[in-house]
């Protein structure tokens, strides 16, 4: 068994990774009095976050926290106890103490009244300064010394920080590598005793063998008020067709089950209705109507009003003949099969799925072979889709993360 006993080490907390679950760590372990330095790779602090506030930062949802768990899948139980310690509610509230009011938007998604990130992440960057939080930045963690020294690469060369009253890494898993996340702890932790699972790109685009007409003539295109179904599970949404497949919101919340079915050998298509709103009934009375003199594609624009990426989305599926048929043709504008070979890199997925295995960890989020050493955010292994609950999860384990360090460089538990 482990003990909680602290090691004797006069240095300030460490936290390193300066994204969302690290600097609320930070904040966490000022606000109760402890000396925190934050360490970081990148010249500057919350470049993700900044990335992700660039179409109106989605901070969290307002839906009931018990459906809000359900996002997290298999993840669920192992968030719940973080997430209940600071919920929705409570990142609200952390926002608006920063001065950065929050809104709902139609969808239930939790946003700025001023919809960006840098305002607040400048408003957070003044508190934690003036809490004495000290940044090194440029400082890429390459490991933990015999001794418990911090071992960093810098551009002046390896730095060896002495054992810290306790470690927090919060480096984020490996989507978005040039923003600072690129997944290089891996091999570190490996070396440290842990495996963590391997990372996996997760709302991410999915990859399609377009010919290239197709991809030619559309890429760039929209699919709007589309409903997409895979396995059963339906979104409703919009995408965008891409040279090398599909990207855009409604294929992001599906590409996890697709990716996963790809991982186990099976073939993947997506069913997409081209009209969600209009029943088959209904569309294959609109096509039995006389065609007259147009064109195959005027028609179909006028009497199911599709636009040109959805009629050359018709003719993919079929080879560019299309059925004769109102009823077979409406039933192909209900449910176009596309099939997928395979998800997008890492490198542009919008998180990352895989990281470090809760059974790893304790109930403080401390590694189980390193006392004294803690892992938050999107490190660990769990996925959410898009919508909230990914900075959610990184925030709250960032705090439970920070309360765990505290109480373990005093010989507790947390809490």
């Amino acid at each position: 068994m482990i003990s909680s006993t602290p090691r004797a080490a006069p240095g300030p907390f460490a936290v390193i990774g300066a994204g969302p679950a690290g600097l609320l760590a930070a904040e966490t372990l000022a606000a109760r009095g402890g000396e925190v330095v934050v360490y970081d790779r990148m010249p500057s602090v919350g470049r993700k976050f900044l990335l992700a506030g660039r179409g109106g930062l989605n901070l969290t949802h307002s839906e009931a926290l018990d459906l809000f768990l359900t996002r997290y899948g298999s993840g669920a139980e192992r968030l719940r106890p973080y997430l209940d310690r600071f919920p929705p509610e409570a990142l609200r509230a952390w926002a608006a103490d920063l001065g950065q009011e929050t809104m709902v938007g139609s969808s239930g998604r939790v946003f700025p009244v001023g919809w960006k990130a840098s305002p607040l992440l400048r408003a957070w960057l003044r508190r934690l300064d003036g809490a004495g939080i000290r940044l090194a930045l440029r400082h890429r963690w390459t490991g933990i010394g015999p001794d418990g020294a911090l071992r960093f690469e810098t551009p002046d060369g390896p730095v060896e920080v002495p054992p810290p009253a306790a470690t927090i890494l919060a480096l984020g898993g490996a989507s978005w590598p040039r923003l600072g996340s690129d997944g290089a702890w891996v091999p570190v932790l490996e070396g440290l005793g842990p495996r963590p699972n391997a990372l996996r790109p997760a709302n991410c685009s999915l990859l399609v063998p377009w010919t290239d007409h197709f991809a030619g003539r559309f890429a760039g295109e929209p699919l709007k008020r589309v409903a997409v179904t895979f396995a059963g599970e339906r979104r409703l949404g919009e995408a965008v067709v891409s040279r090398a497949g599909v990207e855009g919101g409604v294929v992001y919340a599906l590409s996890s089950p697709v990716r996963d079915a790809l991982a186990r050998g099976e073939e993947a298509s997506l069913s997409i209705d081209l009209r969600p709103d209009r029943s088959v009934a209904d569309l294959a009375a609109a096509l039995a109507r006389p065609r007259g003199r147009q064109s195959g594609s005027t028609f179909l624009r006028k009497a199911a009003h599709l636009a040109p990426v959805g009629i050359g989305l018709l003719h993919e599926a079929t080879g560019t003949v299309l059925p004769t048929g109102p009823q077979s043709l409406a039933q192909l504008i209900k449910a176009v099969p596309v099939r997928v070979v395979g998800t997008g890199g890492l490198d542009r997925a919008i998180s990352t799925a895989g990281g470090i295995r809760f059974e790893d960890l304790d109930e403080r989020l401390m590694l189980r072979a390193r006392p004294g050493l803690f892992a938050a955010g999107e490190m660990l292994d769990w996925e959410a889709p898009t919508g909230g609950y990914l900075l959610q999860a990184c925030f709250a384990t960032g705090v439970a993360a920070a309360e765990g360090a505290w109480a373990w460089s005093r010989g507790g538990a947390a809490g």
